[in-house]
């Protein structure tokens, strides 16, 4: 097929796909009224271009929508292309990327518009193809060349910018002080927060595939039957449903109106803490390891770790086995580290000093480092106390106690495989799990821990 014979192809894909629109939208229209000869000439094809390419200038493609604040707001929305943001490490516009939603404002009866602009045509919408300025489409629009380049420069204009951008009383603002006098009125900017539409788009769409969509319905049914599954369950709790638009979301903007309206608002909670319970307590305890395996998500990562192991112990080692081990361990040893930080946040300065506390002495050290920052204890009656401190805060300063915990973790972490049935993790697997533990210290030590054992027991 020649260049020409393409164009021509292309032209008529185009024009099919138009003149298919527009008959859908007349027959939706003009339902039970054939014998109206005036208001079926609005959908001849030429005629209804002319009238589109009139009313686009009533709406604008946006990604932050003003009256989403207040639907009296008379102000500029904005189009901002996500890809252009600053990166920041919260959760924003800016991770959207290329793939979002555009929304459009305006005249809610020239919204038809924009559900032509949409049209795909080989992989692209009619409005992309108009900015481009494709020239198959301008032959598809008008025979007249000049006419169907009016056209689509009218069509490319739905994504524009205002001259200048306006807000409005009815706009939310914030006076944000940028200089060093909160008493000068000249050392404050005035921002005004914008709803992102686009953002609100993503999030409503991945709450209802959570809620509804066939995946994570059956995922859901395997965690209420207490069956195993491959797929991820995803689950969004304490939702609150905001409603834009009232009985006419449309008035908001086109996306808000493919919404209903709703727009979710996730609950605003501390980070997660781990809930002490019976199995928890630790002050009784010879090791706080006992309790290690129900904290937070080390009890399935040491199960994935087993299973793996389990089921590669026939093959011969290599680099994708060994990275793939290692990741797993290295989560388990950052669990170890949150396990400490929840630990030692539970407890005042100077737990281990009350003399029911069981913990081995390098796990003292470790759970209640503020401890050598106490005063010693100095009773006439019981000299063994300051004796004790004293002692402590050598032992802390030495540092060799990190190197017994973390012996102390791979020990633990091999009596788990064990018990999942692989018997044959010696020496050289736990100096590899000790070498991975996170043990804090305060002072300057290697990174990676070394085993204080000769043997395993």
């Amino acid at each position: 097929m020649n260049e020409e014979t393409e164009s021509g192809a292309r032209s008529n894909r185009f024009r099919t796909t138009i003149a298919a629109f527009i008959e859908a939208r007349r027959e939706a229209k003009l339902k039970g009224k054939d014998d109206d000869a005036g208001a079926a000439s609005k959908y001849e094809y030429a005629t209804w271009l002319a009238d589109a390419a009139r009313r686009v200038g009533q709406i604008q493609a946006v990604t932050h929508v003003l009256k989403a604040t207040h639907p009296d707001a008379r102000g500029s929305s904005l189009h901002v292309d996500p890809a252009t943001l600053p990166r920041h490490r919260e959760i924003g516009s800016h991770l959207l990327g290329e793939d979002y939603a555009e929304d459009v404002v305006g005249n809610a009866a020239a919204l038809d518009v924009f559900k032509f602009l949409k049209l795909d045509v080989d992989g692209k919408r009619l409005l992309d193809w108009m900015q481009a300025g494709d020239a198959d489409l301008m032959a598809a629009l008008s025979p007249d060349s000049k006419l169907a380049k009016a056209w689509m420069e009218a069509f490319a204009s739905l994504v524009r910018e205002g001259a200048k951008p306006a807000t409005h009383p009815m706009a939310k603002q914030v006076y944000w002080l940028v200089g060093e006098e909160p008493q000068d009125d000249s050392q404050y900017h005035l921002l005004q927060p914008m709803f992102s539409s686009s953002l609100a788009h993503a999030v409503h769409a991945d709450i209802q595939d959570a809620r509804f969509g066939d995946a994570n319905k059956e995922a859901r049914q395997a965690f209420r039957d207490k069956r195993p599954s491959d797929a991820p369950y995803r689950d969004y709790r304490n939702l609150v449903a905001r409603k834009l638009g009232g009985t006419k979301p449309q008035n908001i903007s086109q996306l808000n109106s493919e919404r209903g309206g709703i727009n979710y608002l996730l609950p605003s909670l501390p980070p997660p803490a781990w809930q002490a319970d019976g199995r928890s307590s630790v002050s009784k305890r010879e090791s706080v390891l006992e309790v290690f395996l129900w904290f937070e998500d080390v009890r399935r990562l040491t199960r994935a770790l087993s299973d793996y192991l389990l089921s590669v112990q026939d093959k011969t080692g290599n680099k994708d086995i060994r990275d793939a081990r290692d990741d797993l361990i290295k989560k388990i040893a950052e669990q170890l580290a949150l396990f400490g930080v929840a630990i030692r946040g539970r407890y005042p300065a100077g737990w281990t000093r009350d003399g029911d506390c069981r913990l081995t002495r390098c796990e003292r050290l470790w759970l209640d480092p503020e401890r050598t920052e106490l005063p010693l204890r100095d009773d006439p009656e019981h000299p063994e106390w300051k004796a004790g401190d004293e002692a402590f805060n050598a032992e802390y300063d030495h540092g060799d106690w990190a190197d017994e915990v973390a012996t102390r973790f791979g020990l633990w972490l091999n009596a788990q495989i064990r018990k999942a049935g692989l018997v044959t993790m010696a020496l050289p697997e736990l100096n590899h799990w000790v070498s991975h533990a996170i043990v804090d210290v305060a002072w300057p030590t290697p990174l990676r821990r070394r085993a204080k054992v000769e043997e395993i027991a």
